[in-house]
């Protein structure tokens, strides 16, 4: 059984802590913007479509503090905590897009007070709605792609937890095995924070999915010896031309899936997508506290002195992704040219 990564009460915002997973199963309650933005730096929260929907109920939240207070001024705080809430992970376009939604909802409506936090509380359920759904149509566009039998490589995750409650990657999966395919999984454990042994696998254990986990450097040799008949990751963020974003160690996967003639897919929302930004060249790519890698489950393992460099990202170069699949469809080569089309509804 797949629970709600989060759920909006009418008067917070409950998430799974998934910095507690797999041995603890607990809810962090967050009453004000602050207190999401707290939750997606430290990874309460993680996920690019899961994190821009949490802040679209952090503006929210804002937007309550100040129902009584002047027009003008609440739609201030709309925007203060709009361009506080992006701040707290550079690399997901998502959680952009949805901020600056919740920011345009209010400066478009000529509502106030209660009216005016009536409509962003529908613009912040409508983003995670659309989630939802955006997930299972994805899910059905790629379990297309998978044939009965198939076993698929999957790196960090990018399953129910990392969205409202299906999952990209793991969405196709999920997909391809309520069509009654035979799926099977490969997951990499995913250093330094181990989101595919601590989420993926739990996740994938829930759900009845066999799934074997491997060490990230076990890659290379599962690919080698053809266990694997695909490899499908998830995305934080996606170029114009198709160069995606997504877990350091991703970029390695694409090129071992070149050399071992395994397509390699990106599954990811057309809000992922980010037309504006010709290439990967323009992502910005977060790195992270050094004591990720220094340490582990706590403990220090590196010696104190050594300099530690912590990209939470990698880029994959567009010329090795087979296919960028979305809920309007899948993307094929020349990405300039079909994500636009797909962004526009010309798919």
């Amino acid at each position: 059984m797949r629970l709600p990564t989060l759920k909006w009460t009418g008067e917070r915002l409950e998430l799974i802590d998934q910095t507690l997973l797999p041995t603890e199963l607990a809810i962090v309650a967050c009453d004000d913007a602050a207190a999401v933005h707290d939750a997606i730096k430290r990874l309460v929260v993680r996920g690019a479509p899961a994190i821009g929907v949490a802040a679209a109920y952090g503006v929210l939240m804002a937007a309550r503090e100040m129902l009584t207070a002047d027009p003008a001024a609440m739609r201030a705080r709309v925007g203060e905590a709009a361009a506080y809430l992006e701040t707290a992970r550079p690399t997901a376009v998502n959680l952009a897009w949805a901020v600056r939604r919740m920011a345009a909802a209010a400066r478009a409506d000529a509502a106030t007070g209660p009216a005016l936090y009536a409509r962003l509380e529908t613009e912040a359920r409508a983003i995670e709605e659309e989630d939802r759904d955006a997930n299972r149509r994805m899910g059905r566009f790629g379990a297309a792609l998978l044939r009965d039998g198939d076993a698929v490589l999957t790196h960090c995750n990018a399953g129910a937890l990392a969205t409202v409650d299906y999952g990209t990657a793991l969405g196709v999966i999920y997909a391809a095995a309520e069509q009654g395919k035979r799926i099977s999984v490969y997951a990499d454990e995913t250093r330094p924070l181990l989101q595919g042994a601590r989420l993926t696998a739990w996740e994938l254990v829930q759900a009845g999915i066999p799934t074997t986990l491997i060490c990230d450097g076990a890659a290379a040799t599962v690919l080698a010896q053809g266990r694997v008949n695909a490899v499908i990751v998830g995305a934080d963020h996606v170029a114009a031309n198709g160069d995606a974003a997504n877990k350091i160690g991703t970029m390695g996967l694409a090129v071992l899936a070149r050399r071992f003639l395994v397509p390699f897919y990106v599954a990811a929302p057309l809000s992922t997508v980010d037309v504006e930004i010709p290439s990967g060249a323009a992502i910005r790519i977060e790195e992270r506290d050094p004591s990720e890698v220094a340490s582990f489950a706590g403990v220090r393992v590196a010696p104190v002195g050594v300099d530690v460099y912590n990209p939470a990202f990698d880029v994959t170069p567009a010329r090795l992704i087979d296919g960028i699949i979305t809920e309007a469809g899948v993307a094929r080569p020349p990405y300039g040219t079909s994500l636009a089309a797909l962004k526009h509804g010309r798919g």
